[in-house]
C-alpha cells in the first residue's frame, strides 16, 4: 500500500538517480542501487561521472556494510551513529574499534534533500500515489524530477 523513494540529490537539490521500494523496507538495503544508478553525463567526451564528491545520509543509512562500500569506492560521507551502534561499541570496550568520524557543519548540509523531497511531493500525483502499478508510479516520478530540472 505504501512505496519508498529512495533518491540521490545534488547540491541544488535536484534529483540525479533513485530507486521505488515498497514501505516496509529498510533505507539501507537500497542504498547501493542508488548509488549504482547515479550517472550524470560529461559536457566533452568521456565516461558519465558515477562517484559522488560527498554521501549526506541519515542514521537509516548507518551500517558498517554502507561505511565499508563508501571507503572502498573512495567517497567521503558524513553519516550520523544510531545511538544504539554506539552503545554497543561502548560496551565492546577498546574491542569496539573507533567511533566514526562525523562534522556537524557538513550533515547541516541535509537539508537539501528534505528539500528535494519536498519540491517532489509538491506534484499530488507523487505525494498520494494515484498510479496502481510500480511502472507508471516511476514514471510519475520521473516527471516530477524532470521539471526540477527543468
Amino acid at each position: 500500500m505504501t512505496t519508498k523513494i529512495h533518491l540521490a540529490c545534488d547540491g541544488a537539490g535536484r534529483v540525479l538517480a533513485f530507486v521505488l521500494s515498497g514501505g516496509n523496507v529498510n533505507d539501507c538495503t537500497r542504498f547501493e542501487q542508488v548509488m549504482n544508478a547515479l550517472r550524470v553525463e560529461r559536457i566533452g567526451p568521456g565516461r558519465p561521472r558515477t562517484r559522488p564528491d560527498h554521501v549526506i545520509a541519515d542514521k537509516g543509512y548507518s551500517t558498517r556494510a554502507i561505511r565499508r562500500y563508501l571507503r572502498r569506492r573512495g567517497i567521503a560521507h558524513t553519516i550520523p551513529e544510531r545511538s544504539d551502534q554506539q552503545k554497543h561499541r561502548r560496551n565492546r570496550g577498546p574491542r569496539g574499534g573507533r567511533p566514526p568520524t562525523f562534522n556537524k557543519l557538513i550533515y547541516r548540509h541535509r537539508n537539501v534533500v528534505e528539500r528535494c523531497f519536498n519540491r517532489l511531493k509538491q506534484c499530488r500525483s507523487v505525494a498520494t500515489r494515484y498510479d496502481k502499478t510500480s511502472t507508471s508510479f516511476q514514471a510519475t516520478v520521473t516527471i516530477a524530477a524532470l521539471l526540477q530540472w527543468l
